[in-house]
């Protein structure tokens, strides 16, 4: 094992962070404010950087801190938590409203405190250790004298990841009110501008799309107003060098640890130095600071790799694989489940359910789930939403009876719940109007007929906690999906005065963190998975409490390709809910087969969204077999090393791998898009292999392609040539035809 450390130099003030393979470096400037020194591969712990701040430049444009001098501007100076307006053109950090109408501030370094381990952060979630060996964490106190604001900026360096965990924490110990406008968790500077800046963007049904353009001057951002990370963007970026590719070169890896509005920019300025920035959206956001009173931003987390984007990637997923989601699931392979709801939608009975479930044990299912339409009066989409007790004309026995009756087929069980959403036509609407998400005197939109109920009062909160309580602490419940299916409009609460109006946002998602916290406390033994209308809200806050999301709607073999590749650059493959549906397919009406479909599913938690009982016989027998593969290699599959070979968003073959920790198996999915006839003889380079070994290789883990080694494998390729239309006999009737797929088993002798 390496370790890792973090170092102060009291005579130079340098900070330095550092593991085997990392260093992040950074001092105290001599205005008291805190420059950015490095972040990249590992330096020498006992050298001093000081060198690396730029303050020798005379600039005739430029304005200068200290009187009577040219030379220390912060206008191009690389620094670690900037503010606006003294001296420094560009956006920052932090910016604070003051009593006589300033926004200026000046943080200045007082103090820091280094300790073995990593502290939680109280009301959210974060990346944790297991033991104290795993981390050191750094927290600097600066002062700004005159509005009397302490600003704690705490940083964690692992030991086994290469990244750094950063948040923001303010006191205000002054005399007077202060509001934040700007609170960002992360800022970093960097020496130059040469990267090509990486988004995941979309909309629902096409989520996490690839977008990579070149960094330019001025500002390039994403980010999210809706009151949810979004389909539109992730709160992930990514920054690398425009030689970098998946296997080779530098790449940094930005993610934010948060479920609500972000805003995540990279601004070039005059001089090539790139300022990254991420946080909580300044836009709608102030939180009021009386005396006493403190703010905590959420965690950010920055990954450095030279092993190109897989390596990133990998970091990424271990990380959160293992230190962010928690509990008994953690670990676990997935269920294979059946959700009912492309089966039936609100067109259902008990009896019904039950057949479903009954074809589902028979082909190997673990876990069926029933969907919406099981509580209240809720049959369609106007009504019951806030009403969580069960509907006894559809479910006679209720949710414990149905339970029983699934779990008497020797099947867990499972509910869909919306917890955050409201109809007028419910009996809590009614007994609280007020209780929805509202700005006094102004129309109040719906989303698919229902609002969003007022998280930020914790009565509302403790409203919807009791009323599904009941219903988990008296039904034999395995899974929760836990559906978020609206963006937030005209957002204000009835519960916090006019001072507090631009923090609802905000505690809005503080109160579904605290509503998850108390539900898998209370139900350790439940698998949460969180789904916001499919990607809606696909994002690190919410693994920590729920370790697997829908990944998308759109559950077509094709898209899903691109959704789930893209997907991968920050999330592990443990996090994605990929299923097997319906062809045609009931959001893109394409048709492709069972196969395509499984091939693609598997790369993720896997299970089904259809009747069982309308396939044919054959389709059932593929169906068997396919359930049979999942639960011979979910472990390997949820839980490997995870490869990005063929990109889908810039050819017309996708790829990918997962290798195993020992090297010893590994699998690799092959998908062709779109087919034309008299391919060429093709080799594909796979990864992570052992270069001596030699591994047995089969095709759909049936027929056998040979033996060959690591080295060749990686080196020169393994044949992935498929058959033109010409040859269709020498596949036995899987055909080379759009959307076609290989699984290639690789196992070491």
């Amino acid at each position: 094992m390496g370790n890792a450390g973090i170092s102060f130099d009291a005579e130079s003030k340098q900070f330095h962070l550092y593991n085997d393979r990392i260093s992040y470096v950074m001092k105290v400037l001599r205005d008291g404010q805190l420059g950015q020194l490095y972040f990249g591969a590992r330096l020498p712990e006992t050298r001093d950087y000081g060198y690396f701040v730029d303050t020798e430049h005379y600039r005739p444009t430029t304005a200068y801190v200290f009187d009577n001098e040219y030379g220390f501007s912060r206008e191009h100076m690389r620094q670690e938590y900037p503010s606006y307006g003294t001296t420094d053109f560009r956006e920052g950090a932090v910016e604070i409203a003051q009593k006589d109408g300033s926004h200026i501030t000046d943080f200045r370094y007082v103090s820091q405190e280094i300790s073995a381990g990593k502290p939680k952060l109280p009301g959210l979630p974060a990346t944790y250790v297991e033991s104290d060996e795993e981390a050191k964490t750094l927290k600097i106190t600066l002062h700004d004298e005159k509005i009397g604001v302490d600003l704690v900026l705490s940083y964690t360096i692992f030991r086994d990841f290469d990244a750094i965990a950063r948040n923001a924490y303010f006191v205000n110990h002054g005399q007077e009110a202060v509001d934040l406008t700007r609170a960002m968790s992360l800022s970093l500077d960097l020496p130059d501008a040469d990267y090509d800046f990486m988004q995941f963007s979309g909309w629902w049904g096409r989520e996490r799309q690839k977008v990579v353009t070149k960094l330019r001057p001025g500002i390039q951002s994403v980010g999210s107003l809706r009151g949810q990370s979004s389909h539109v963007h992730n709160p992930f970026i990514a920054l690398k060098r425009p030689q970098t590719d998946e296997m080779q070169g530098e790449a940094i890896g930005f993610s934010l640890v948060y479920s609500g509005n972000f805003l995540a920019q990279a601004e070039v300025d005059t001089f090539d130095v790139t300022r990254v920035t991420m946080g909580i959206h300044p836009q709608e956001f102030r939180w009021h600071l009386a005396e006493g009173e403190s703010f905590q931003t959420p965690e950010a987390v920055m990954v450095w790799s030279d092993k190109g984007l897989n390596g990133m990637s990998q970091n990424f997923h271990k990380l959160y694989r293992t230190r962010l989601a928690r509990g008994v699931w953690r670990d676990k392979v997935r269920p294979i489940l059946i959700n009912n709801w492309e089966a039936t939608y609100f067109d259902f009975d008990e009896e019904k359910l039950v057949k479903i479930a009954k074809k589902a044990k028979e082909v190997g299912v673990e876990l069926f789930v029933l969907d919406d339409g099981w509580f209240s009066t809720r049959c369609g989409e106007t009504s019951g939403l806030g009403d969580w007790w069960p509907n006894t004309d559809r479910l006679p026995n209720g949710i414990a009876g149905l339970s029983k009756r699934i779990n008497d087929l020797g099947m867990k069980f499972g509910l869909w719940v919306e917890l955050e959403m409201v109809n007028k036509d419910s009996e809590l609407y009614r007994a609280h109007p007020d209780w929805i998400l509202h700005t006094a005197g102004r129309h109040s939109s719906h989303g698919r007929k229902q609002y969003v109920l007022d998280f930020s009062r914790p009565e509302v909160v403790d409203y919807i906690h009791d009323s599904i309580y009941k219903v988990l602490s008296t039904a034999n419940i395995d899974y929760i999906k836990w559906d978020m299916n609206r963006s937030i409009t005209e957002c204000g609460s009835a519960g916090w005065g006019p001072e507090h109006q631009g923090e609802i946002f905000h505690r809005y998602i503080l109160g579904v963190y605290a509503l998850y916290e108390r539900l898998t406390s209370e139900f350790p033994n439940i698998l949460f998975e969180s789904c916001a209308s499919g990607g809606g809200r696909f994002d690190p806050g919410m693994f920590y409490y729920a370790p697997q999301c829908w990944t998308s709607d759109d559950s077509d073999g094709g898209e899903r390709l691109r959704i789930q590749y893209g997907t991968s650059y920050a999330y592990p493959v443990s996090f994605m809910g990929s299923h097997v549906s319906i062809t045609p397919n009931h959001q893109v009406f394409r048709e492709t087969s069972l196969k395509l479909r499984g091939d693609v599913a598997y790369f993720g938690t896997f299970g089904y969204e259809l009747d069982l009982n309308k396939l044919s016989d054959k389709e059932l027998e593929e169906v068997k077999e396919q359930i049979h593969f999942m639960k011979k290699y979910r472990g390997l599959i949820q839980q490997g090393t995870y490869y990005r070979l063929k990109d889908p968003f810039t050819g017309n073959i996708a790829a990918w791998m997962v290798v195993s920790d020992d090297k010893k198996q590994a699998i690799v999915g092959y998908y062709k898009i779109l087919s034309h006839p008299c391919t060429p003889f093709t080799l594909m380079k796979l990864a992570g292999l052992d270069e001596a070994a030699e591994y047995d290789v089969r095709i759909d883990d049936k027929k056998e392609m040979g033996q060959f080694t690591g080295a060749e494998l990686m080196r020169a390729g393994l044949v992935t040539t498929d058959f033109s239309a010409g040859e269709q006999s020498h596949e036995e009737g899987k055909h080379c035809t759009d959307f076609w797929s290989r699984l290639f088993i690789l196992n070491a002798k």
